[in-house]
């Protein structure tokens, strides 16, 4: 089963996954709603703090994510890359920089590389579950600030 992840007209911000639509807050910078649940951010706004019902936290010093909910978050010890969101594993490319795979889900980006396009969700499944959903948004968002952070450095 193929999900499409769509952008706004100008492509940089990600309005829908499959049939979860994204909103974003007055100005236009972080998403607000994903599909009926409300995102809520820290008091600088700057971390995700909650996913509807699922309270999301984050070290201490590194500010990586710990825990999603029920879930532990697994990090690789000196690259500090996300290599588990509860129990999907998290597949990188050659670099190591992009995310392809979820567990079951493999990422595919533009002819560019810089933006994912599409979800493949393998096996016999029919939708996308709320969990796989969450996991997606979630590891596609801390990409995102990632590279928007990596920028900024530059």
């Amino acid at each position: 089963m193929d999900i499409e992840l769509t952008y706004d007209m100008l492509g940089n911000r990600l309005r829908k996954i499959g049939d979860a639509t994204i909103a974003y807050d007055q100005l236009g910078n972080r998403p607000c709603t994903l599909g009926t649940w409300a995102l809520e951010y820290d008091r600088l706004g700057t971390r995700l703090r909650r996913v509807g019902d699922v309270q999301i936290t984050y070290s201490r010093w590194a500010g990586l994510p710990l825990t999603v909910g029920r879930w532990s978050c697994e990090h690789s010890k000196l690259a500090s890359r996300l290599l588990r969101i509860g129990p999907y594993e998290l597949g990188y490319d050659h670099l190591g920089s992009r995310v392809r795979a979820i567990g079951a889900l493999e990422i595919f980006y533009d002819r560019l590389g810089s933006r994912p396009h599409r979800v493949r969700l393998s096996g016999e499944v029919v939708s996308l579950s709320d969990d796989l959903l969450l996991a997606l948004f979630l590891v596609l968002h801390w990409q995102e600030q990632a590279s928007s952070a990596a920028s900024r450095r530059e």
